[in-house]
Protein backbone atom coordinates (compact mmCIF):
# COMPACT_ATOMS: atom_id res chain seq x y z
CA UNK A 1 0.00 0.00 0.00
CA UNK A 2 1.24 3.52 -0.84
CA UNK A 3 1.17 5.94 2.07
CA UNK A 4 -0.72 9.16 1.32
CA UNK A 5 0.54 12.50 2.58
CA UNK A 6 -2.11 15.23 2.80
CA UNK A 7 -1.31 18.93 2.73
CA UNK A 8 -4.19 21.39 2.63
CA UNK A 9 -6.53 20.43 -0.16
CA UNK A 10 -3.96 18.35 -2.06
CA UNK A 11 -3.30 14.66 -1.62
CA UNK A 12 -0.05 13.36 -3.05
CA UNK A 13 1.40 9.85 -2.82
CA UNK A 14 4.76 9.44 -1.15
CA UNK A 15 6.12 7.91 -4.35
CA UNK A 16 5.00 10.92 -6.38
CA UNK A 17 6.56 13.32 -3.87
CA UNK A 18 9.88 11.44 -4.08
CA UNK A 19 9.76 11.54 -7.88
CA UNK A 20 9.03 15.25 -7.86
CA UNK A 21 11.90 15.87 -5.46
CA UNK A 22 14.30 13.91 -7.67
CA UNK A 23 13.27 15.88 -10.77
CA UNK A 24 14.18 19.16 -9.06
CA UNK A 25 17.02 17.98 -6.80
CA UNK A 26 19.61 19.39 -9.20
CA UNK A 27 20.44 19.65 -12.86
CA UNK A 28 21.26 16.84 -15.29
CA UNK A 29 25.02 17.12 -15.40
CA UNK A 30 26.89 17.57 -18.68
CA UNK A 31 30.05 15.44 -18.83
CA UNK A 32 32.22 13.40 -21.17
CA UNK A 33 29.17 11.30 -22.04
CA UNK A 34 27.30 14.53 -22.79
CA UNK A 35 23.85 14.24 -21.25
CA UNK A 36 21.96 11.10 -20.41
CA UNK A 37 18.95 10.53 -18.20
CA UNK A 38 15.29 9.67 -17.92
CA UNK A 39 12.77 11.62 -19.95
CA UNK A 40 10.47 13.90 -18.00
CA UNK A 41 9.88 17.36 -16.64
CA UNK A 42 12.36 19.09 -14.38
CA UNK A 43 16.01 20.15 -14.64
CA UNK A 44 17.21 16.69 -13.59
CA UNK A 45 15.48 14.97 -16.53
CA UNK A 46 15.92 14.88 -20.30
CA UNK A 47 13.45 17.33 -21.86
CA UNK A 48 13.30 20.18 -24.35
CA UNK A 49 14.28 22.84 -21.83
CA UNK A 50 17.43 20.94 -20.82
CA UNK A 51 18.34 20.24 -24.46
CA UNK A 52 17.78 23.86 -25.54
CA UNK A 53 20.09 25.17 -22.81
CA UNK A 54 22.70 22.49 -23.62
CA UNK A 55 22.66 23.46 -27.30
CA UNK A 56 23.09 27.12 -26.39
CA UNK A 57 26.04 26.27 -24.15
CA UNK A 58 27.69 24.22 -26.90
CA UNK A 59 27.20 27.07 -29.37
CA UNK A 60 28.81 29.53 -26.95
CA UNK A 61 31.80 27.21 -26.46
CA UNK A 62 32.26 26.72 -30.21
CA UNK A 63 32.22 30.45 -30.85
CA UNK A 64 35.11 30.76 -28.40
CA UNK A 65 37.28 28.13 -30.11
CA UNK A 66 36.27 28.60 -33.77
CA UNK A 67 37.07 32.16 -34.80
CA UNK A 68 36.20 34.20 -36.76
CA UNK A 69 34.07 31.95 -38.99
CA UNK A 70 30.75 30.47 -37.95
CA UNK A 71 31.10 27.03 -36.33
CA UNK A 72 29.70 24.13 -38.34
CA UNK A 73 27.75 21.46 -36.42
CA UNK A 74 26.20 18.27 -37.77
CA UNK A 75 23.30 16.84 -35.74
CA UNK A 76 22.01 13.26 -35.77
CA UNK A 77 19.34 11.38 -33.86
CA UNK A 78 18.01 7.88 -33.26
CA UNK A 79 14.40 6.68 -32.90
CA UNK A 80 13.97 7.03 -29.16
CA UNK A 81 11.13 9.08 -27.74
CA UNK A 82 11.61 12.79 -28.60
CA UNK A 83 14.99 12.23 -30.31
CA UNK A 84 13.77 13.98 -33.48
CA UNK A 85 12.33 16.87 -31.46
CA UNK A 86 15.55 17.31 -29.49
CA UNK A 87 17.58 17.26 -32.71
CA UNK A 88 15.45 19.95 -34.36
CA UNK A 89 15.48 22.07 -31.21
CA UNK A 90 19.26 21.78 -31.26
CA UNK A 91 19.42 22.95 -34.88
CA UNK A 92 17.07 25.84 -34.09
CA UNK A 93 19.25 27.03 -31.22
CA UNK A 94 22.51 26.59 -33.11
CA UNK A 95 21.19 28.49 -36.14
CA UNK A 96 19.91 31.37 -34.02
CA UNK A 97 23.30 31.48 -32.29
CA UNK A 98 25.12 32.00 -35.57
CA UNK A 99 26.29 28.43 -36.20
CA UNK A 100 25.86 26.49 -39.43
CA UNK A 101 23.72 23.51 -38.41
CA UNK A 102 23.36 20.41 -40.59
CA UNK A 103 20.68 17.83 -39.74
CA UNK A 104 21.06 14.20 -40.83
CA UNK A 105 18.23 12.94 -43.06
CA UNK A 106 16.46 10.72 -40.54
CA UNK A 107 16.93 8.35 -37.58
CA UNK A 108 20.38 6.82 -38.16
CA UNK A 109 23.09 4.93 -36.27
CA UNK A 110 25.54 6.88 -34.15
CA UNK A 111 28.48 5.76 -36.36
CA UNK A 112 26.89 7.59 -39.30
CA UNK A 113 26.96 10.80 -37.28
CA UNK A 114 30.60 10.21 -36.33
CA UNK A 115 31.39 9.60 -40.02
CA UNK A 116 29.44 12.66 -41.16
CA UNK A 117 31.37 14.90 -38.77
CA UNK A 118 34.63 14.08 -40.52
CA UNK A 119 33.17 13.75 -44.02
CA UNK A 120 31.44 17.15 -43.89
CA UNK A 121 34.37 18.87 -42.19
CA UNK A 122 32.21 19.98 -39.27
CA UNK A 123 33.62 21.45 -36.07
CA UNK A 124 31.27 19.48 -33.84
CA UNK A 125 28.79 16.66 -33.96
CA UNK A 126 25.80 16.11 -31.69
CA UNK A 127 24.00 12.76 -31.54
CA UNK A 128 20.68 12.50 -29.74
CA UNK A 129 20.69 8.96 -28.34
CA UNK A 130 20.77 7.00 -25.10
CA UNK A 131 22.52 4.10 -26.83
CA UNK A 132 21.63 0.90 -24.91
CA UNK A 133 20.04 2.58 -21.87
CA UNK A 134 16.50 1.68 -20.73
CA UNK A 135 13.51 2.80 -22.84
CA UNK A 136 12.66 5.73 -20.57
CA UNK A 137 16.06 7.37 -21.17
CA UNK A 138 17.45 9.68 -23.80
CA UNK A 139 20.76 11.45 -24.16
CA UNK A 140 23.05 13.83 -25.98
CA UNK A 141 26.50 12.80 -27.20
CA UNK A 142 29.00 15.44 -28.35
CA UNK A 143 31.98 15.11 -30.72
CA UNK A 144 34.58 17.68 -31.77
CA UNK A 145 36.47 17.94 -35.03
CA UNK A 146 37.53 20.38 -37.72
CA UNK A 147 38.68 23.72 -36.35
CA UNK A 148 37.51 22.82 -32.84
CA UNK A 149 39.90 19.87 -32.52
CA UNK A 150 43.03 19.41 -34.63
CA UNK A 151 44.44 16.60 -32.46
CA UNK A 152 45.05 13.01 -33.67
CA UNK A 153 41.63 12.21 -32.19
CA UNK A 154 39.77 14.80 -34.24
CA UNK A 155 36.23 13.57 -34.74
CA UNK A 156 36.06 11.74 -31.41
CA UNK A 157 33.85 12.32 -28.39
CA UNK A 158 34.80 15.12 -26.03
CA UNK A 159 37.25 14.59 -23.17
CA UNK A 160 38.26 16.76 -20.22
CA UNK A 161 38.60 19.69 -19.91
CA UNK A 162 36.19 20.33 -22.79
CA UNK A 163 33.26 18.82 -20.90
CA UNK A 164 33.80 21.21 -17.99
CA UNK A 165 34.18 24.18 -20.34
CA UNK A 166 30.90 23.34 -22.08
CA UNK A 167 29.18 22.71 -18.73
CA UNK A 168 30.36 26.14 -17.60
CA UNK A 169 28.76 27.73 -20.66
CA UNK A 170 25.52 25.81 -20.11
CA UNK A 171 25.37 26.99 -16.50
CA UNK A 172 25.37 30.61 -17.71
CA UNK A 173 22.63 30.16 -20.34
CA UNK A 174 19.37 31.96 -19.71
CA UNK A 175 16.18 29.99 -18.94
CA UNK A 176 15.13 27.93 -21.94
CA UNK A 177 12.14 30.15 -22.68
CA UNK A 178 14.54 33.06 -23.28
CA UNK A 179 16.99 31.19 -25.54
CA UNK A 180 16.65 32.40 -29.17
CA UNK A 181 15.51 29.70 -31.60
CA UNK A 182 15.33 29.98 -35.39
CA UNK A 183 12.22 28.79 -37.18
CA UNK A 184 14.33 27.48 -40.08
CA UNK A 185 17.67 28.06 -41.75
CA UNK A 186 19.55 24.89 -40.94
CA UNK A 187 20.76 22.58 -43.70
CA UNK A 188 19.29 19.15 -44.41
CA UNK A 189 21.99 16.60 -45.19
CA UNK A 190 21.07 14.38 -48.13
CA UNK A 191 20.65 10.61 -48.09
CA UNK A 192 23.98 10.29 -49.92
CA UNK A 193 25.76 10.61 -46.57
CA UNK A 194 24.62 7.06 -45.77
CA UNK A 195 25.89 5.80 -49.13
CA UNK A 196 29.25 7.45 -48.46
CA UNK A 197 29.40 5.92 -44.98
CA UNK A 198 28.69 2.45 -46.37
CA UNK A 199 31.32 2.82 -49.09
CA UNK A 200 33.86 4.01 -46.56
CA UNK A 201 33.42 1.28 -43.95
CA UNK A 202 33.31 -1.45 -46.60
CA UNK A 203 36.93 -0.60 -47.38
CA UNK A 204 37.92 -2.56 -44.26
CA UNK A 205 36.93 -5.81 -46.00
CA UNK A 206 39.10 -7.96 -48.24
CA UNK A 207 38.01 -8.11 -51.88
CA UNK A 208 37.42 -11.70 -52.94
CA UNK A 209 37.22 -13.05 -49.39
CA UNK A 210 34.65 -15.71 -48.51
CA UNK A 211 31.04 -14.60 -48.11
CA UNK A 212 29.14 -17.90 -47.83
CA UNK A 213 27.62 -17.67 -44.36
CA UNK A 214 24.07 -17.61 -42.97
CA UNK A 215 23.61 -14.74 -40.51
CA UNK A 216 20.75 -13.82 -38.20
CA UNK A 217 20.67 -10.12 -37.33
CA UNK A 218 18.74 -8.27 -34.66
CA UNK A 219 18.79 -4.46 -34.37
CA UNK A 220 16.94 -4.74 -31.02
CA UNK A 221 14.27 -2.24 -32.15
CA UNK A 222 16.98 0.29 -32.91
CA UNK A 223 18.03 2.26 -35.97
CA UNK A 224 20.77 -0.03 -37.27
CA UNK A 225 18.71 -2.57 -39.20
CA UNK A 226 18.32 -0.92 -42.60
CA UNK A 227 21.91 0.36 -42.63
CA UNK A 228 23.30 -3.06 -41.68
CA UNK A 229 21.23 -4.86 -44.32
CA UNK A 230 22.48 -2.43 -46.97
CA UNK A 231 26.08 -2.82 -45.77
CA UNK A 232 26.02 -6.62 -45.98
CA UNK A 233 24.29 -6.63 -49.35
CA UNK A 234 26.81 -4.17 -50.81
CA UNK A 235 29.66 -6.35 -49.50
CA UNK A 236 28.31 -9.41 -51.30
CA UNK A 237 27.04 -11.44 -48.34
CA UNK A 238 23.88 -13.55 -48.67
CA UNK A 239 20.73 -11.79 -47.50
CA UNK A 240 20.63 -11.42 -43.74
CA UNK A 241 17.79 -13.00 -41.79
CA UNK A 242 16.55 -10.09 -39.68
CA UNK A 243 14.53 -10.92 -36.56
CA UNK A 244 11.12 -9.63 -37.65
CA UNK A 245 9.84 -8.79 -34.17
CA UNK A 246 12.86 -6.53 -33.53
CA UNK A 247 13.52 -5.20 -37.03
CA UNK A 248 11.68 -1.86 -36.97
CA UNK A 249 12.74 1.04 -34.72
CA UNK A 250 10.45 1.19 -31.71
CA UNK A 251 11.07 3.51 -28.76
CA UNK A 252 9.09 1.21 -26.46
CA UNK A 253 11.46 -1.75 -27.08
CA UNK A 254 8.50 -4.10 -26.59
CA UNK A 255 10.30 -7.47 -26.76
CA UNK A 256 13.15 -6.73 -24.33
CA UNK A 257 13.22 -5.46 -20.77
CA UNK A 258 16.58 -3.76 -21.37
CA UNK A 259 17.77 -3.03 -24.95
CA UNK A 260 21.35 -4.10 -24.39
CA UNK A 261 22.58 -7.24 -26.20
CA UNK A 262 24.61 -8.15 -23.12
CA UNK A 263 21.50 -8.40 -20.95
CA UNK A 264 19.93 -11.83 -20.29
CA UNK A 265 17.03 -12.48 -22.64
CA UNK A 266 17.87 -9.77 -25.16
CA UNK A 267 18.93 -12.30 -27.78
CA UNK A 268 16.24 -14.91 -27.15
CA UNK A 269 14.37 -14.18 -30.38
CA UNK A 270 17.59 -14.17 -32.40
CA UNK A 271 18.63 -17.48 -30.84
CA UNK A 272 15.27 -19.03 -31.68
CA UNK A 273 15.55 -17.87 -35.29
CA UNK A 274 19.13 -19.12 -35.57
CA UNK A 275 18.22 -22.55 -34.23
CA UNK A 276 15.24 -22.83 -36.58
CA UNK A 277 17.27 -22.07 -39.69
CA UNK A 278 20.54 -23.64 -38.47
CA UNK A 279 22.35 -20.37 -39.06
CA UNK A 280 26.12 -19.97 -38.73
CA UNK A 281 26.28 -16.64 -36.90
CA UNK A 282 24.16 -14.23 -34.85
CA UNK A 283 24.90 -10.51 -34.90
CA UNK A 284 23.11 -8.07 -32.61
CA UNK A 285 23.46 -4.31 -32.61
CA UNK A 286 22.38 -2.12 -29.74
CA UNK A 287 19.69 0.51 -30.49
CA UNK A 288 22.08 3.12 -31.96
CA UNK A 289 24.26 0.43 -33.62
CA UNK A 290 27.58 1.54 -32.18
CA UNK A 291 27.99 -1.83 -30.42
CA UNK A 292 28.07 -5.32 -31.90
CA UNK A 293 27.33 -8.61 -30.14
CA UNK A 294 28.23 -11.98 -31.68
CA UNK A 295 26.92 -15.46 -30.95
CA UNK A 296 28.11 -18.73 -32.48
CA UNK A 297 26.94 -22.35 -32.40
CA UNK A 298 28.83 -24.73 -30.15
CA UNK A 299 28.37 -28.29 -28.91
CA UNK A 300 25.88 -27.15 -26.26
CA UNK A 301 23.82 -25.02 -28.65
CA UNK A 302 24.77 -21.36 -28.98
CA UNK A 303 27.27 -19.24 -27.13
CA UNK A 304 27.49 -15.47 -27.03
CA UNK A 305 31.08 -14.36 -27.33
CA UNK A 306 32.40 -11.91 -24.80
CA UNK A 307 33.48 -8.50 -25.97
CA UNK A 308 37.05 -9.44 -25.10
CA UNK A 309 36.82 -12.52 -27.31
CA UNK A 310 35.49 -10.61 -30.31
CA UNK A 311 38.05 -7.89 -29.65
CA UNK A 312 40.88 -10.40 -29.75
CA UNK A 313 39.51 -12.11 -32.88
CA UNK A 314 39.20 -8.85 -34.79
CA UNK A 315 42.68 -7.79 -33.69
CA UNK A 316 44.17 -11.10 -34.81
CA UNK A 317 42.34 -10.98 -38.14
CA UNK A 318 43.31 -7.39 -38.94
CA UNK A 319 46.94 -7.78 -37.90
CA UNK A 320 47.21 -11.15 -39.63
CA UNK A 321 46.07 -9.64 -42.91
CA UNK A 322 48.59 -6.80 -42.66
CA UNK A 323 51.52 -8.94 -41.63
CA UNK A 324 54.07 -7.55 -39.20
CA UNK A 325 54.62 -3.83 -39.31
CA UNK A 326 53.95 -0.55 -37.62
CA UNK A 327 50.25 -0.95 -36.86
CA UNK A 328 48.96 0.63 -33.66
CA UNK A 329 46.17 -1.12 -31.75
CA UNK A 330 44.55 -0.08 -28.50
CA UNK A 331 42.27 -1.39 -25.78
CA UNK A 332 40.90 0.08 -22.59
CA UNK A 333 42.29 -0.45 -19.13
CA UNK A 334 39.40 -2.78 -18.19
CA UNK A 335 39.68 -4.91 -21.33
CA UNK A 336 41.62 -8.16 -21.61
CA UNK A 337 45.39 -8.08 -21.79
CA UNK A 338 45.27 -10.55 -24.70
CA UNK A 339 45.33 -7.89 -27.44
CA UNK A 340 48.70 -6.68 -26.18
CA UNK A 341 50.13 -10.19 -26.61
CA UNK A 342 48.60 -10.52 -30.07
CA UNK A 343 50.11 -7.18 -31.06
CA UNK A 344 53.59 -8.20 -29.88
CA UNK A 345 53.38 -11.43 -31.87
CA UNK A 346 52.63 -9.44 -35.02
CA UNK A 347 55.27 -6.78 -34.38
CA UNK A 348 52.59 -4.16 -33.78
CA UNK A 349 52.34 -1.56 -31.04
CA UNK A 350 49.70 -1.83 -28.33
CA UNK A 351 48.49 1.08 -26.24
CA UNK A 352 46.19 1.08 -23.24
CA UNK A 353 43.78 3.92 -22.46
CA UNK A 354 41.17 4.83 -19.91
CA UNK A 355 37.70 3.38 -20.38
CA UNK A 356 35.64 4.71 -23.27
CA UNK A 357 36.11 5.44 -26.94
CA UNK A 358 36.56 9.11 -26.17
CA UNK A 359 40.05 7.98 -25.12
CA UNK A 360 40.61 5.02 -27.43
CA UNK A 361 39.79 7.04 -30.55
CA UNK A 362 42.44 9.60 -29.65
CA UNK A 363 45.38 7.22 -29.89
CA UNK A 364 47.71 8.61 -32.60
CA UNK A 365 48.10 6.53 -35.80
CA UNK A 366 45.37 4.18 -34.63
CA UNK A 367 44.70 1.09 -36.75
CA UNK A 368 42.22 -0.72 -34.49
CA UNK A 369 40.73 -0.36 -31.02
CA UNK A 370 38.22 -2.16 -28.86
CA UNK A 371 36.75 -2.23 -25.37
CA UNK A 372 35.12 -5.12 -23.60
CA UNK A 373 31.64 -3.55 -23.65
CA UNK A 374 31.08 -4.75 -27.25
CA UNK A 375 32.71 -1.69 -28.80
CA UNK A 376 35.07 -2.00 -31.79
CA UNK A 377 36.69 0.58 -34.05
CA UNK A 378 37.89 -1.24 -37.17
CA UNK A 379 37.94 1.73 -39.58
CA UNK A 380 39.32 4.69 -37.60
CA UNK A 381 40.04 6.71 -40.74
CA UNK A 382 36.27 6.79 -41.37
CA UNK A 383 34.65 6.60 -37.93
CA UNK A 384 36.63 7.79 -34.92
CA UNK A 385 34.40 5.88 -32.55
CA UNK A 386 33.04 2.41 -31.98
CA UNK A 387 30.98 1.18 -34.91
CA UNK A 388 28.77 -1.90 -34.64
CA UNK A 389 28.10 -2.12 -38.38
CA UNK A 390 31.67 -2.11 -39.72
CA UNK A 391 32.65 -4.48 -36.91
CA UNK A 392 29.78 -6.80 -37.88
CA UNK A 393 30.99 -6.83 -41.49
CA UNK A 394 34.53 -7.72 -40.46
CA UNK A 395 33.67 -10.47 -37.97
CA UNK A 396 31.28 -11.96 -40.54
CA UNK A 397 34.05 -12.01 -43.14
CA UNK A 398 36.42 -13.71 -40.67
CA UNK A 399 33.76 -16.29 -39.79
CA UNK A 400 33.08 -16.95 -43.50
CA UNK A 401 36.80 -17.36 -44.21
CA UNK A 402 37.13 -19.85 -41.37
CA UNK A 403 34.01 -21.70 -42.50
CA UNK A 404 35.51 -22.09 -45.97
CA UNK A 405 38.41 -23.87 -44.23
CA UNK A 406 36.08 -26.11 -42.23
CA UNK A 407 36.77 -24.13 -39.05
CA UNK A 408 34.97 -21.64 -36.81
CA UNK A 409 35.51 -18.58 -34.64
CA UNK A 410 35.71 -20.92 -31.64
CA UNK A 411 38.61 -22.73 -33.30
CA UNK A 412 40.32 -19.39 -33.82
CA UNK A 413 39.86 -18.59 -30.12
CA UNK A 414 41.43 -21.92 -29.21
CA UNK A 415 44.39 -21.07 -31.46
CA UNK A 416 44.87 -17.79 -29.59
CA UNK A 417 44.71 -19.61 -26.24
CA UNK A 418 47.43 -22.04 -27.31
CA UNK A 419 49.69 -19.24 -28.52
CA UNK A 420 49.19 -16.70 -25.76
CA UNK A 421 47.54 -18.51 -22.84
CA UNK A 422 43.81 -18.66 -22.18
CA UNK A 423 42.71 -15.16 -21.15
CA UNK A 424 39.34 -15.64 -19.47
CA UNK A 425 37.36 -12.58 -18.40
CA UNK A 426 34.16 -11.98 -16.51
CA UNK A 427 32.44 -9.12 -14.76
CA UNK A 428 29.62 -8.34 -12.41
CA UNK A 429 27.88 -5.11 -11.48
CA UNK A 430 26.17 -3.80 -8.38
CA UNK A 431 23.29 -1.52 -9.35
CA UNK A 432 22.33 1.07 -6.72
CA UNK A 433 19.45 3.42 -6.06
CA UNK A 434 21.64 5.94 -4.23
CA UNK A 435 25.05 6.86 -5.69
CA UNK A 436 26.36 7.20 -2.13
CA UNK A 437 26.25 3.41 -1.93
CA UNK A 438 29.03 3.22 -4.53
CA UNK A 439 31.28 5.44 -2.41
CA UNK A 440 30.52 3.25 0.60
CA UNK A 441 31.51 0.05 -1.23
CA UNK A 442 34.73 1.60 -2.54
CA UNK A 443 35.63 2.87 0.91
CA UNK A 444 34.96 -0.56 2.40
CA UNK A 445 37.26 -2.39 -0.02
CA UNK A 446 39.91 0.34 0.27
CA UNK A 447 39.97 0.15 4.06
CA UNK A 448 39.97 -3.65 4.05
CA UNK A 449 41.47 -4.79 0.74
CA UNK A 450 41.48 -8.51 -0.04
CA UNK A 451 44.76 -10.20 0.96
CA UNK A 452 44.18 -13.05 -1.49
CA UNK A 453 42.00 -13.70 -4.53
CA UNK A 454 41.20 -17.32 -5.40
CA UNK A 455 43.95 -18.30 -2.95
CA UNK A 456 46.62 -16.21 -4.68
CA UNK A 457 48.34 -13.40 -2.79
CA UNK A 458 47.40 -9.89 -3.92
CA UNK A 459 50.77 -8.43 -4.87
CA UNK A 460 49.59 -4.95 -5.86
CA UNK A 461 46.65 -2.69 -5.09
CA UNK A 462 46.49 0.52 -7.12
CA UNK A 463 44.23 3.54 -6.78
CA UNK A 464 43.43 4.48 -10.38
CA UNK A 465 42.42 7.97 -9.31
CA UNK A 466 46.10 8.71 -8.70
CA UNK A 467 46.97 7.81 -12.31
CA UNK A 468 48.75 4.61 -13.34
CA UNK A 469 50.99 3.66 -16.26
CA UNK A 470 51.07 7.26 -17.44
CA UNK A 471 47.26 7.50 -17.72
CA UNK A 472 45.16 10.31 -16.25
CA UNK A 473 43.49 9.61 -12.94
CA UNK A 474 40.10 7.93 -13.01
CA UNK A 475 37.91 6.59 -10.18
CA UNK A 476 38.59 2.94 -9.45
CA UNK A 477 40.91 0.32 -7.94
CA UNK A 478 43.09 -2.35 -9.56
CA UNK A 479 44.39 -5.53 -7.91
CA UNK A 480 46.92 -8.02 -9.30
CA UNK A 481 47.77 -11.38 -7.80
CA UNK A 482 50.89 -13.51 -7.77
CA UNK A 483 49.19 -15.91 -10.23
CA UNK A 484 48.69 -13.10 -12.74
CA UNK A 485 44.98 -12.59 -12.11
CA UNK A 486 43.60 -9.04 -12.31
CA UNK A 487 40.58 -7.28 -10.82
CA UNK A 488 39.40 -3.73 -11.55
CA UNK A 489 36.59 -2.10 -9.57
CA UNK A 490 35.17 1.19 -10.86
CA UNK A 491 31.95 3.21 -10.98
CA UNK A 492 30.09 3.17 -14.29
CA UNK A 493 30.33 6.40 -16.22
CA UNK A 494 26.78 6.20 -17.59
CA UNK A 495 24.69 4.13 -15.16
CA UNK A 496 24.17 4.02 -11.37
CA UNK A 497 26.26 0.95 -10.68
CA UNK A 498 29.66 -0.28 -9.55
CA UNK A 499 31.38 -2.49 -12.11
CA UNK A 500 33.93 -5.20 -11.38
CA UNK A 501 36.14 -6.62 -14.15
CA UNK A 502 37.96 -9.92 -13.67
CA UNK A 503 40.65 -11.65 -15.71
CA UNK A 504 42.65 -14.85 -15.26
CA UNK A 505 45.33 -16.29 -17.54
CA UNK A 506 45.76 -20.06 -17.73
CA UNK A 507 48.34 -21.92 -19.87
CA UNK A 508 46.70 -23.93 -22.67
CA UNK A 509 49.13 -26.13 -24.55
CA UNK A 510 48.21 -28.71 -27.19
CA UNK A 511 44.83 -30.31 -26.49
CA UNK A 512 44.42 -28.75 -23.05
CA UNK A 513 42.24 -25.77 -24.03
CA UNK A 514 39.04 -27.34 -22.69
CA UNK A 515 40.72 -28.14 -19.37
CA UNK A 516 42.13 -24.62 -19.24
CA UNK A 517 38.64 -23.19 -19.71
CA UNK A 518 37.31 -25.27 -16.83
CA UNK A 519 40.17 -24.19 -14.59
CA UNK A 520 39.67 -20.54 -15.56
CA UNK A 521 35.93 -20.69 -14.87
CA UNK A 522 36.59 -22.11 -11.41
CA UNK A 523 39.12 -19.38 -10.64
CA UNK A 524 36.83 -16.64 -11.87
CA UNK A 525 34.03 -17.95 -9.64
CA UNK A 526 36.32 -17.90 -6.61
CA UNK A 527 37.56 -14.38 -7.40
CA UNK A 528 33.98 -13.18 -7.83
CA UNK A 529 33.07 -14.48 -4.37
CA UNK A 530 36.18 -12.91 -2.82
CA UNK A 531 35.54 -9.49 -4.38
CA UNK A 532 31.88 -9.51 -3.41
CA UNK A 533 32.85 -10.30 0.15
CA UNK A 534 35.35 -7.42 0.18
CA UNK A 535 32.68 -5.05 -1.16
CA UNK A 536 30.11 -6.31 1.34
CA UNK A 537 27.62 -7.38 -1.33
CA UNK A 538 26.24 -10.53 -2.83
CA UNK A 539 25.25 -10.58 -6.50
CA UNK A 540 23.37 -13.58 -7.89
Amino acid sequence: MIELVTSGDSTVSGTARDDLAQRFSGSLQFGTAGLRGALGAGPNRMNRAVVIRAAAGIAAYLHQVVKPEAPRVVVGYDARTDSDTFARDTCAVLTAAGCVAQLLPGPLPTPVLAFALRRLGADAGIMVTASHNPPQDNGYKVYLGGRADSSPGSGAQIVPPVDDLIAHQIAHVAPAIDVPMALDGWEQVGEQIVDEYLESVAAVLTPGAARDIDIVLTPLHGVGGDTAVRAFAAAGFPALHVVAEQAAPDAAFPTVSFPNPEEPGALDLALAAARARKAHLIIANDPDADRCAVAVPDQAGWRMLRGDEVGALLGEYLLGRRGTGSAVVASSIVSSQLLARIARAHGAEHRETLTGFKWLARVPELSYAYEEALGYCVAPASVRDKDGISAALLIAEYAAELRAQGRSLLDALDDLARRHGLHATDQFSVRVQDLAEIATMLERITQRPPATLAGSVVKSAEDLSEGVDGLPGTPGLRYRTADGDRVIVRPSGTEPKLKCYLEVVVPADGDSVAAAREAAAERLARITADVQQALGVRVS
